[in-house]
């Protein structure tokens, strides 16, 4: 079983966490739900969680909400912990 964990400052600031508190209820519950698929199954779809092409090690937690999606950074530490750095959204609107 994985853990997801976030990563805080030295002066304890929480970039994910920053991020969280500008999603509305119904986003927060998806991305929350998208969180522990992650942390509970043992294979989990590369529609939630990937290792990002071309890089030593980053991995990508994405969320879909009809054209939005939310995306977290980060990457393995000890196996089993996620190290989450940072999240963001983009709109798929007319891309």
């Amino acid at each position: 079983m994985r853990e997801i964990l976030f990563y805080r400052t030295e002066s304890d600031e929480c970039p994910v966490e920053d991020f969280l508190d500008t999603l509305d209820s119904k986003q927060a519950q998806k991305v929350a739900w998208v969180m522990q698929v992650i942390e509970e199954l043992e294979k989990v779809p590369t529609t939630y969680l990937k290792k990002l092409v071309n890089t030593e090690g980053i991995w990508e937690i994405r969320v879909q909400i009809g054209n939005n999606i939310f995306r977290f950074l980060g990457f393995f530490d000890d196996g089993n912990f996620i190290i989450l750095t940072n999240g963001f959204q983009k709109n798929t609107k007319g891309s």
